[in-house]
């Protein structure tokens, strides 16, 4: 299993990476800064989500399934398949932190967020952007 983990997460990176590469040689700079942030930034997010008691438990609950099912090695597409490959953890990140946007004020997800608000904002498929607020005491 833990072998099954390790070749997910290399085949996973090395698709990511590819990803990158092919943004920059296209001319999409923007767009590689925001996928090379992408992931750190969803990590730091869910790590908030899941430590922050303003997040119902069942919220909580979503966000830990969909960090298994992320770091599973069992797709429903291969991630060795190019930009479809992700496609469903994409998919998966972006429903859960919708249910979590619909039980949590929109503010808590904004605190976690550390790259640009408008990324946040196309991931969770909003209307209405998210506005940064200073956090309060330490984390």
């Amino acid at each position: 299993m833990i072998r099954g983990l390790l070749i997910a997460l290399v085949v996973g990176i090395a698709v990511w990476l590819l990803a990158l590469v092919i943004l920059v040689i296209i001319g999409r700079k923007q767009q590689a800064r925001e996928l090379a942030a992408a992931i750190p930034n969803l990590l730091v997010l869910f790590r908030g989500l899941l430590r922050d008691p303003r997040v119902p438990r069942a919220s909580k609950i979503w966000l830990v399934v969909a960090v298994i099912w992320i770091a599973s090695p069992i797709d429903l597409v291969p991630e060795f398949i190019p930009v479809f490959g992700p496609a469903d953890d994409v998919l998966v990140a972006a429903l859960v932190l919708r249910h979590v946007l619909r039980r949590t004020d929109r503010s808590v997800l904004a605190e976690y967020w550390r790259g640009d608000p408008a990324t946040l904002d196309r991931i969770v498929g909003s209307t209405h952007p998210v506005v940064r607020t200073p956090r309060s005491g330490g984390a």
